[in-house]
């Protein structure tokens, strides 16, 4: 998917791919995120919460025109559910729409994967993460299995409509 997002200074397009969980620079982008994590929760982060690739249905790449990855989502499955894991925006790609082009990105997947609902958890840390959810539809909800532990955690739903 082709998005042509405006900020205050440039003008950027950002292609979205499809690929697969092990892709080099879904795997880079996923470490980036791992390491920023432990520096804004170095009290409370743990590897435990990873992810089951064999319930991954979805990875996406964001792209750069010059073909440079900006950016992260995937989606399990969550019983019924799909849950968004893995969001992530390279910080020199943070405001610049690159977040709501992977948003869109994983709500088409989601309905071609059959999903009506679209769950995710973000940290009390990612006051960013929370505004971009609220900002496009998602809605709170209490704290989902497997995330009772996480006290600190904000969950969200939003409905999809085909």
């Amino acid at each position: 998917m082709l998005f042509t997002l405006w900020d205050s200074d440039r003008t950027l397009t950002v292609q979205v791919e499809s690929v697969g969980w092990d892709d080099a620079a879904a795997v880079t982008l996923r470490e980036a995120m791992a390491a920023e994590m432990r520096l804004r929760y170095p009290d409370r982060f743990n590897e435990r919460n990873g992810v089951d690739a064999d319930t991954v249905v979805y990875t996406g790449v964001a792209y750069t025109g010059d073909r440079q990855p900006v950016g992260h989502p995937a989606l399990r499955r969550l019983g019924a559910d799909l849950e968004l894991k893995r969001m992530y925006i390279v910080p020199s790609h943070r405001g610049t729409g690159v977040s709501l082009a992977l948003l869109a990105a994983v709500e088409r997947a989601a309905l071609r994967l059959g999903g009506g609902r679209l769950l995710l958890q973000t940290g009390d840390r990612q006051p960013d993460a929370v505004r971009l959810y609220e900002k496009t539809g998602y809605t709170r909800i209490p704290i989902f299995p497997p995330y009772e532990s996480q006290t600190y955690s904000f969950c969200f739903q939003k409905v999809l409509q085909s």
